[in-house]
């Protein structure tokens, strides 16, 4: 029921699974093999997949740590965004992208949950796209170090917290891998 007019149309939207990103994160082999499962099933579905990926000082454009996992594969007529802020949103041609195909509902997965995950859940929500975050599919590394919670705790309290979001005329929520709708159009 997204806000966003003749928006009907849902996509997979994967942040940041780079191998720089992912390098010790919670779950990580398990986080990709979901993404992939995702990835695949939309693309079975007709779904479109967007991908996201963020370059800084630490993740040079075109350096190792900056590419995408070699487990995913990003197809030829897959978007590729590129960012340098948390939410996707910003300063990128994400919303001429999703505009471009009629996309007012997004399925988040990806990394780093407690940065740019979270950043662009919200930068999307307050846009007015639905959002689902896929409960299952999406980390963080380990910040206890620096007063964080778990990385475990952190997913959880996402997880938590996104599935009580409200606004007018949008929706939030959270689903698992296995049971969210990567096919259902926003109404």
């Amino acid at each position: 029921m997204t806000t966003l007019e003749n928006r009907d149309r849902t996509a997979l939207l994967v942040i940041d699974v780079q191998t720089g990103v992912l390098d010790g994160a919670h779950d990580r082999d398990g986080v990709v093999g979901r993404i992939s499962s995702l990835v695949e099933r939309a693309r079975g579905d007709g779904t479109d997949v967007v991908w996201v990926q963020h370059s800084s000082d630490e993740f040079p454009l075109g350096s190792a740590p900056w590419q995408i996992v070699p487990e995913l594969t990003v197809h030829e007529a897959d978007p590729v965004v590129h960012k340098r802020y948390g939410d996707a949103f910003e300063a990128t041609d994400l919303e001429d992208v999703l505009a471009a195909r009629g996309v007012g509902r997004l399925v988040v997965a990806g990394a780093q949950t407690d940065a740019c995950v979270r950043s662009t859940l919200h930068g999307a929500f307050t846009r007015g796209y639905d959002v689902t975050l896929v409960s299952d599919a999406h980390t963080t590394e380990d910040l206890t170090a620096w007063g964080a919670p778990s990385p475990g705790d952190v997913i959880a309290h996402t997880n938590l917290y996104w599935g009580f979001q409200e606004a007018p005329g949008r929706t939030a929520g959270t689903a698992s891998a296995a049971e969210v709708d990567l096919g259902q159009a926003a109404t």
